[in-house]
């Protein structure tokens, strides 16, 4: 069995934390964002997702009104309406559904959604996972960026190699997913202002480890 002297073995990990730094680099990165936008711009209508706690009115029918959390197969239930799929919808278009489904007991009923409590769809929450103290997925907010969702889960731990940090992005104009590289510890730990990116619904963050 051959044995690697240290000299040798020290050559093959610098070898490969210069490829995988190699890899690192050919990622591309996001523009910066400023830590508070000049003016706050409306996100994306939000849609509907399990665990949500809606409020559905319905109008001089007080009976008919309900509060009710949407079950994890995506399904709400209120009075004469039985496993109504609520994931997936705005609130204003089961709020329309709702009217339809109600109209074959009322004359023209008047039917309001509102979201009480938050969960979303996991294509409108962003996910932080890896060296973090708390992996968590949090509910999209307009104008989110990476110090907000670094602030939820309680920065990075000891471990983190925040540079070396990825966010993976869906495009939904083709189809497929992209990468970019993230660089979280100029942004904790040296305040590197251009380090700070804006977020979208959807994105994943993904924090390694250190490796030595």
């Amino acid at each position: 069995m051959r044995v690697h002297s240290f000299p040798a073995a020290a050559g093959i990990m610098a070898t490969a934390a210069m490829l995988l730094g190699g890899c690192a680099a050919t990622r591309p990165e996001l523009p910066a964002a400023p830590f508070v936008t000049a003016q706050e711009t409306p996100g994306e209508d939000y849609v509907i997702g399990p665990l949500d706690q809606l409020n559905v009115f319905v109008w001089r029918n007080p009976e008919l009104s309900a509060k009710v959390q949407v079950r994890p197969d995506g399904r709400i239930t209120t009075p004469l309406i039985s496993d109504m799929p609520a994931v997936g919808k705005t609130p204003a278009m089961l709020a329309q559904d709702m009217k339809l489904a109600l109209g074959e007991y009322i004359k023209d009923p008047l039917v309001s959604v509102i979201v009480e409590n938050f969960s979303g769809t996991y294509s409108q929450q962003v996910r932080v996972v890896g060296a973090t103290e708390k992996p968590a997925s949090l509910p999209y907010r307009a104008n989110m960026t990476l110090l907000d969702a670094m602030i939820a889960v309680g920065g990075v731990n000891e471990f983190a190699a925040g540079n070396r940090a990825r966010l993976v992005r869906y495009d939904r104009t083709t189809g497929k997913q992209q990468e970019y590289g993230l660089r979280i510890a100029s942004l904790l730990k040296d305040g590197d202002t251009s380090a700070n990116v804006r977020l979208a619904p959807g994105d994943v963050i993904i924090i390694p480890e250190t490796m030595f």
